[in-house]
C-alpha cells in the first residue's frame, strides 16, 4: 500500500494515496475512489485495494476531501452547492495534477453524487460505479441525517470519528448542518444526468437509511449510457462494508467489462 502524500489543491492540502499501475496494467483506465459524507481514505478500509487487485492492478487514487481525514480543515458552514464545487473545481484540478484522464470513478453516497456531477459536466470518464448515490433529497434522507445528529450528540460517534479526521467536530457539522438546512431540501442534480453516456453500475442496500430506490430510478431514467443495478437485501447505506464480497465482486466485474472494451 502506497503512503499518503499531501497535494496543495485549491484552498489547502489534500491527503492523497496514489497506487501506480502494475506491469502490464499501465494502459488500463485508472480507478478514482470518492468517499461519503463522513468518510476519508482510512474509512474506505480495504475496499479500494481489493477492487484494484481484482481489476488487474491499474493505477488507483484514493483521497480525503478538504475537511476530511488528514486533509486541510474546512471551517464554517458548507454551501448548498458544495458537491458541485468538489466535482467542478477540486476533483477536476486533482486529476489534472496527477495526470489522469478518463478514469473509472467509484463513489459512495456524497462521493457518488460528486462522480455524477463530474461526468455530467462532460469531463471524460470510462465508467461510474456508484454505491448508495443520491440525486435529490428525500424525507428518508433528512430523517437519516437527523438520526446521525442525535447519535453524534448522545453516543461515542464523535470519539470514533476523531480517530479518522483531523477535526471531527467541523467534519461532522459541515456535512450534517447543510443536509439539515431548509435550503438543502431543494438540492437536485438531475439536470446533469442527460449528458452522461458512459457505463454505470448502481449498487444500493434495500434497507438504506438515507435514500430509497427512487434515487436509482431517477439516475437510470436520466442518463443516456447503459445502466446495471444491484440491490442488496438486508443491507443499509454502506454496501462495501455490510456486503463486502458481493459489492467488491460487482465492482470488479464492472471494471473488467470496461477494460475489455478499452
Amino acid at each position: 500500500m502506497a503512503p499518503a502524500q499531501r497535494l496543495l489543491i485549491g484552498p489547502g492540502e489534500l491527503e492523497v494515496r496514489v497506487e501506480r499501475a502494475a506491469g502490464g496494467a499501465e494502459d488500463l483506465p485508472p480507478l478514482v475512489f470518492l468517499h461519503e459524507g463522513l468518510g476519508s481514505i482510512d474509512l474506505w478500509r480495504a475496499f479500494p485495494d481489493e477492487v484494484r487487485l481484482g481489476a488487474g492492478s491499474p493505477m488507483s487514487v484514493v483521497y480525503s476531501r478538504h475537511g476530511y481525514g488528514w486533509s486541510a480543515v474546512v471551517e464554517g458552514p458548507r454551501p448548498v452547492d458544495y458537491m458541485h464545487h468538489e466535482a467542478d473545481v477540486v476533483l477536476a484540478a486533482l486529476l489534472v495534477r496527477i495526470g489522469i484522464e478518463r478514469p473509472v470513478l467509484v463513489g459512495h453516497s456524497d462521493g457518488a453524487s460528486i462522480a455524477l456531477l463530474y461526468a455530467g459536466a462532460r469531463h471524460p470518464v470510462a465508467g461510474l460505479a456508484l454505491l448508495a448515490p443520491h440525486v435529490f433529497v428525500e424525507d428518508v434522507s433528512v430523517a437519516g441525517v437527523d438520526g446521525a445528529r442525535r447519535a453524534y450528540e448522545s453516543t461515542d460517534l464523535a470519539d470514533r470519528l476523531a480517530r479518522h479526521h483531523r477535526n471531527a467536530e467541523s467534519t461532522f457539522r459541515g456535512w450534517n448542518d447543510v443536509w439539515l438546512s431548509p435550503e438543502f431540501r431543494s438540492w437536485n442534480i438531475e439536470a446533469r444526468l442527460p449528458t452522461i453516456d458512459c457505463p454505470i453500475l448502481l449498487i444500493q442496500g434495500a434497507d438504506d437509511e438515507y435514500g430509497s430506490l427512487a434515487q436509482l430510478d431517477a439516475i437510470e431514467r436520466g442518463v443516456t449510457g447503459p445502466v446495471q443495478r444491484l440491490v442488496l437485501p438486508a443491507v443499509g447505506h454502506s454496501p462495501h462494508l455490510e456486503a463486502p464480497d458481493a459489492t467488491r465482486d460487482a465492482v470488479v466485474a464492472f471494471v473488467r467489462r470496461i477494460q475489455a472494451r478499452w
